[in-house]
């Protein structure tokens, strides 16, 4: 008997908690920005729009109906979000609405599911797809729409290993060449995007009121210089300890944020000042008090935590910084009665680690939901009306132009998931920086007033988008002739191209990585072609000064960060 072969196909199974299957009735703000977008889904040409709407104002009720009208003529779509983390109230509310055309895309699938996803979507059997950034290559047929949520999100940049790009620049590629609509969400907006959206075309739409007209959240801003001062020196202020304690008591959920995981970010002598420092990177160790060990974030190398100062030999280990894990020791310590749960890179490595952490707080099986930035967006539960912003300094002390921008959007962001339900939520954010213009903004919500800051500071510097930038990343594991080589590559691209402004060379912010040594040059024009040019021109000129076989060479256009 002459066997057969099937293919077997594995669909991912969502859990039914997040099945949204309610028909909800569209405000008036929703329903007008409904009929702009279907007018320019029904356009011949490409088109580009912008949808800002603040925190809970139904954008994706808006997608959805967006989808259900794409469908019916027989198009496809996809829909990019910036982490996996925000895909199963998504995936949820999109599959009970659109039944099984639903794909998903991501780096958890294994190769399997990867392979059985593509196959469907390039026979046409389903047509939409959600996932994270390289979903944008995705095979959908008949593709008319690409929706790119929270769009400012700087995951959507790839910036290693190759291939280097942004998925908002290849949906606009894509959309051009299928005369479809790229519809770009945020309720904080890149500052690139809306200048851009205002100043040279494309079609802005608003909502500013919340979807069910519930009032953002009350926020507080907290000077924890002033608690110092005041005797106390506990991570929690006065007023977040009492805010948690009152919405525990009144049987309500809490979100704690802080953008840094770990126990603590660095293990320091008392005697000596030794700090831990990976022995490949230039970055201090963090220490995980859960596992014992001492981590560096950028290459993984772990040791375990020393008992003595290698240095010195002295006893006296102190740990110094917050991290999430030492968030949640804090937090069981004072309120020993309550179920919390922790969402970061250490808790989420498992499959579908997000989804049944999502799950049991959706259950209302955790009170208090501790976490980076995955908590910072996306998330939709009525009941939380607390949350609590640990530590707003952290990204506005990074040495990047974008930090006060990255800054005001994860405030506006995590404040956003307090108080979406029937009750008022209330937001506490904790800054040794209570003045600066991207913590006031956040803390009225006032997008338009952080904008017009930002966009003066940016025309005044000459940053984007007043101008582009591209960043030249020359590594090698020996340091020695790397910073003359670097300046002599710079000076040989500025007598051919005396039209670009440079800043550096110099070592990079972060000197050293997987024990490679890193300096940079950043490249400043007006014309992105002239700058690619140049870099790719320096790359050669760096490849004939300095003749290593370990040498790297990175170009990064119009980087996200310059770490």
């Amino acid at each position: 008997m002459i066997g057969k072969k099937m293919q077997v196909q594995r669909f991912h199974d969502d859990n039914t908690v997040f099945r949204n299957t309610r028909e909800l009735v569209l405000n008036t703000e929703q329903q007008s920005v409904l009929d702009t977008i279907l007018k320019l889904v029904d356009s011949p040409r490409m088109e580009c729009a912008l949808l800002h709407g603040v925190t809970g104002s139904g954008k994706t009720e808006v997608y959805l109906r967006t989808l259900r009208y794409v469908l019916e003529q027989g198009k496809g779509a996809i829909i990019l979000v910036p982490e996996i983390s925000l895909t199963p109230q998504l995936i949820g509310r999109f599959r009970a609405v659109l039944g099984e055309y639903v794909e998903v895309l991501h780096s958890n699938l294994s190769d399997g599911e990867r392979f059985d996803a593509w196959q469907r979507l390039s026979n046409g059997e389903t047509r939409v797809v959600v996932g994270v950034r390289s979903a944008v290559f995705a095979p959908v047929q008949n593709l008319g729409l690409i929706i790119m949520d929270e769009e400012h999100e700087s995951t959507f940049k790839q910036s290693e290993p190759d291939p280097r790009y942004h998925a908002r620049e290849a949906a606009r590629h894509r959309m051009e060449y299928n005369h479809g609509l790229l519809l770009l969400g945020s309720a904080t907006p890149s500052v690139e995007t809306y200048y851009n959206i205002t100043a040279h075309g494309g079609t802005l739409l608003t909502m500013m009121h919340r979807a069910k007209q519930q009032p953002l959240p009350a926020v507080e801003i907290v000077n924890m210089a002033r608690e110092f001062q005041t005797g106390n020196r506990s991570m929690f202020s006065q007023r977040l300890a009492q805010t948690i304690e009152d919405s525990l008591q009144n049987g309500e959920q809490v979100i704690l944020f802080l953008n840094r995981r770990g126990f603590s970010s660095s293990i320091l002598c008392r005697e000596c000042g030794h700090t831990l420092v990976c022995e490949k990177c230039s970055i201090a160790l963090t220490y995980h008090k859960e596992q014992q060990l001492a981590k560096c974030h950028y290459c993984d190398y772990m040791e375990p935590v020393p008992k003595q100062c290698p240095q010195c030999g002295s006893r006296f280990i102190r740990y110094m910084g917050s991290g999430t894990e030492l968030v949640e020791e804090e937090v069981k310590k004072r309120w020993p009665w309550v179920t919390t749960e922790r969402m970061d890179l250490d808790t989420t490595q498992n499959k579908n680690a997000h989804q049944q952490i999502l799950e049991r707080f959706a259950r209302k099986e955790t009170q208090i939901l501790i976490g980076t930035q995955m908590v910072a967006k996306g998330l939709d539960f009525p009941n939380v009306t607390t949350v609590g912003v640990l530590a707003a300094d952290m990204i506005l002390n990074l040495p990047d132009y974008t930090a006060s921008e990255r800054t005001f959007q994860l405030l506006c962001q995590v404040a956003g998931r307090a108080g979406r339900g029937e009750k008022p939520g209330q937001v506490i954010i904790q800054t040794y920086n209570p003045e600066h213009y991207s913590v006031t903004s956040a803390q009225y919500h006032d997008y338009n007033r952080f904008y017009q800051k930002e966009i003066q500071m940016r025309e005044l510097m000459e940053y984007p988008p007043f101008s582009y930038m591209v960043r030249i990343l020359v590594s090698d594991y020996t340091a020695e002739g790397l910073e003359m080589q670097m300046a002599q590559m710079a000076e040989k691209i500025a007598v051919r191209y005396p039209q670009i402004e440079f800043l550096g060379p110099a070592e990079a912010p972060i000197a050293m990585i997987r024990k490679r040594h890193r300096y940079h040059v950043i490249l400043k024009g007006t014309s992105l072609d002239l700058l690619r040019e140049a870099a790719e021109y320096g790359q050669k000129v760096m490849k004939l000064l300095r003749k290593s076989k370990t040498l790297r060479i990175l170009i990064d256009v119009e980087p996200s960060n310059v770490l």
